[in-house]
């Protein structure tokens, strides 16, 4: 959990970002997350009555703290949407929650904040095309699960094929890597892949679940890139969003380095890089 304060931090102290660029949000309104989650699910989230086994598979012990922060990077990630409609580019300093599933929640993932975004939007422009583009080392299950039979919606996850989840749910187009992938090979497979679903697809707005988990170190991600790979990815990725005119939230997704500050460190760069090509871009 360090990770999201550490690079605030590095953010600020780099002179990333300002500090009046960083917006605090408050809790998202209850009745967000019920479009997307059961209503007796957040109920025991909210007052911690989630069973043991419940508790084992979320990863987390259930507090009142854990579900005023769930709720809170819920507004954050459907502030950063709007935002990237706005102006191009949103961030979401934490975000994209892709274990959650309708009735529980999986690999420290309480509530999927990528489809309750996605649903707001929907609510204010009905036809809207977004595309869910993943690329945490771990296959986002339950965002496929909750999109998957949506037309207007395309979920892309790029992910280590035999790794967490175990079952995997199938999206619009999963890439399945071996274990402990390469940067060369791992790039190549993402960047063909996913400029063929831009193509086909054409949305009208990408929601970016990032990952620092793919880093040789990290301890789940079981992928092999270097700090310049993931650089590489960030760079390819937002420039082809924002040069191309397609409005991009970038979300933080999973990282579990074995140096806790090199996590917060690869979230940074990532937020570093987007600034950069947004001011460079867009002007913002």
């Amino acid at each position: 959990m360090e990770k999201f304060r550490v690079s605030k931090d590095m953010l600020l102290d780099g002179g990333i970002l300002r500090p009046e660029e960083i917006i605090e949000v408050r809790a998202a309104d209850t009745h967000l997350l019920q479009r997307v989650h059961e209503k007796d699910y957040i109920e025991k989230i909210q007052s911690g009555l989630l069973g043991r086994k419940e508790q084992l598979l979320l990863g987390l012990p259930v507090t009142p703290k854990l579900y005023q922060r769930s709720i809170t990077e819920v507004e954050a990630t459907r502030l950063a949407c709007h935002a990237a409609l706005a102006e191009g580019v949103g961030v979401c300093l934490a975000g994209g929650t892709h274990h959650a599933f309708r009735e529980h929640g999986e690999g420290y993932c309480v509530f999927n904040d990528v489809a309750i975004a996605i649903r707001d939007l929907q609510d204010k422009q009905p036809n809207i095309k977004i595309m869910v583009v993943d690329t945490d080392a771990h296959q986002g299950n339950g965002t496929a699960a909750l999109l998957g039979s949506d037309p207007r919606v395309f979920t892309y996850s790029i992910h280590v094929g035999k790794n967490y989840p175990t079952k995997k749910i199938e999206g619009s187009l999963d890439i399945e890597t071996v274990r402990y992938v390469e940067g060369e090979m791992y790039l190549k497979q993402l960047f063909v892949s996913l400029a063929g679903a831009l193509d086909t697809f054409a949305p009208d707005l990408v929601i970016w679940i990032s990952g620092a988990d793919n880093h040789r170190n990290d301890r789940f991600g079981q992928m092999h890139l270097s700090l310049k790979d993931i650089q590489r990815r960030d760079e390819v990725l937002l420039s082809a969003f924002i040069k191309n005119r397609i409005p991009v939230a970038v979300l933080y997704g999973g990282g579990y380095n074995r140096e806790a500050q090199f996590t917060a460190k690869l979230h940074r760069n990532t937020i570093a890089t987007a600034k950069k090509l947004a001011s460079e871009f867009r002007g913002l």
